[in-house]
C-alpha cells in the first residue's frame, strides 16, 4: 500500500470549509404578517450548531414574530433537531439522499421541552460542546487535565474560532490539548518530553502509547429494501434512531495496518461482518491490529462530563434485538461515502470533528421481522 499522509491540510480545509446550503422557514404559526417572509437562506457550517445561526435569523424574521420570550428550535419534517448535534452530522443521518438546499423550519415559540432540551444562549451550545472535548480527552488519555487547564481566555478562543471556521486559531490552541495526531500504527504520537499521564510513565522522547478513538455512531434502520433513497420514509422520532458511544482501543500488531474496516467491525459487531457490508466495499480478508471497544464507563468518567448527548446514548443492542444482522446500505463520515480500505489513521486524523469525535452515521436495511425492540 502506498504511504498515507498522516495529517492532510487539504482534507483539514475541506472540513472545516464545508457548509450545507439551508433553506430555514418560519413556521405557519408563529407568522403574523401579509405576505409571510419568504424563508432564509443560509449557509450552515458543518462543524457547528443550528442555534449558532440564530443571531442571523432572528433579524431576519422579527417583523412578523408574534409578542412572547424566544425559545428558539428547529425542525425538519415535523423532527425536532437536537441542537447538540453537529449540523454536518444531522444532515448526513437526516436526508439518505441528500437535499439542496435543506429546508428546516425554525420556531420561536412553543419549545418540545418533552423531547428537546431548551437551548438559552450561545453558551449551552460552547459548554456542550467543551464537555464533549473534556469526554474525547478522557478516552484519548485518560483524564481531562489539559481541557480543564485551559485558561478562559484560550477556551474564549478556541470557541470563537470554531464560530468563525478559523483552523488556523483552533490549531494554535487545540495543540496544547495533546489529542493527537495518531500514526499510521493507530497508536497516539506524543512529542519530546510530553508527558504520558493516561499510562502513568515517565516522559519519553518521540513516544508512542496504544490508541484509544472516541466515536459516535448513529445508526438509521430503514425498514424496505429501496434502490432510491429518495423514496425512504423520513424519521419522525429520534427513539428510531440508535446513538452510539463507543471507544476503539487499539492495540498494535507489528506490521499491520488498520482500516475503516476493520475498525467499524470492532465498533459494532451487532451489525458489521463481511456479509452485510455494501456491495462495493467489501475486500478480502484482511489481517490488522487487534481493536477493542471498551464502554465510556472503563474510564471512570465523572458525573460532571456526562452531557446531554453522554444521558441520551443508548447503545444498539440493550434497546434493540437484532434475530438477523442486517445490511448496511450506507456509511458516511463527514458527508462522504469513504472506501472502507482506507486506512483508519487518516480518517481519525482528517475527518474528526473540531469535539475529537469521529461522528460516524449508518443506514442499514432491516424487514420489521429482523428487529424486535426491547
Amino acid at each position: 500500500m502506498a504511504t498515507t499522509e498522516l495529517c492532510s491540510e487539504e482534507a483539514l480545509r475541506f472540513i472545516w470549509g464545508g457548509a450545507i446550503p439551508l433553506q430555514i422557514h418560519l413556521h405557519e404559526s408563529e407568522v403574523t404578517t401579509l405576505p409571510p417572509p419568504p424563508p432564509a437562506l443560509i449557509l450552515g457550517p458543518r462543524i457547528g450548531y443550528l442555534p449558532l445561526l440564530v443571531p442571523l435569523l432572528k433579524p431576519y424574521f422579527s417583523s412578523t414574530l408574534p409578542p412572547g420570550v424566544d425559545t428558539v428550535w428547529f425542525d425538519y419534517k415535523g423532527l425536532p433537531l437536537k441542537w447538540n448535534i453537529p449540523t454536518g452530522v444531522l444532515f448526513d443521518l437526516l436526508c439518505a439522499e441528500p437535499e439542496r438546499p435543506w429546508n428546516l423550519t425554525v420556531h420561536f415559540r412553543g419549545h418540545p421541552g418533552e423531547t428537546l432540551i431548551p437551548c438559552e444562549s450561545e453558551d449551552n451550545v460552547k459548554w456542550s460542546f467543551i464537555n464533549a472535548l473534556k469526554e474525547a480527552a478522557y478516552v484519548i488519555n485518560g483524564n481531562c487535565k489539559n481541557v480543564m487547564n485551559l485558561s478562559q481566555a484560550d477556551q474564549f478562543e478556541l470557541w470563537q474560532s470554531l464560530m468563525k471556521g478559523n483552523v488556523e486559531a483552533y490549531q494554535r490552541i487545540a495543540s496544547r490539548l495533546k489529542l493527537g495526531p495518531i500514526g499510521e500504527d493507530c497508536t497516539l504520537k506524543t512529542g519530546a518530553g510530553q508527558p504520558r499521564q493516561a499510562l502513568g510513565e515517565a516522559d519519553t522522547a518521540g513516544s508512542s502509547r496504544v490508541g484509544r478513538i472516541p466515536v459516535r455512531l448513529y445508526v438509521r434502520n430503514i425498514i424496505q429494501d429501496l434502490d432510491d433513497f429518495d423514496e425512504a420514509t423520513a424519521v419522525d422520532s429520534w427513539d428510531s434512531i440508535s446513538y452510539i458511544n463507543r471507544p476503539v482501543e487499539i492495540h498494535k500488531h507489528e506490521g499491520h495496518l488498520l482500516t475503516l474496516r476493520t475498525a467499524l467491525k470492532a465498533l459494532l459487531p451487532e451489525i458489521f461482518d463481511d456479509e452485510t457490508m455494501p456491495d462495493n466495499q467489501i475486500f478480502s480478508k484482511e489481517e490488522g491490529c487487534q481493536v477493542t471497544n471498551p464502554s465510556f464507563e472503563d474510564y471512570e468518567t465523572p458525573n460532571s462530563l456526562r452531557n446531554v448527548e453522554t444521558e441520551e446514548a443508548s447503545i444498539i443492542s440493550d434497546s434493540v434485538v437484532l434475530s438477523k444482522k442486517p445490511k448496511v446500505k450506507l456509511i458516511r463520515i463527514q458527508g462522504i461515502e469513504l472506501d472502507l480500505s482506507i486506512p483508519f489513521f487518516w480518517v481519525v486524523n482528517n475527518l474528526m470533528n473540531p469535539d475529537y469525535f469521529i461522528h460516524i452515521c449508518v443506514f442499514t436495511e432491516a424487514s420489521p421481522s429482523q428487529v424486535l425492540v426491547r
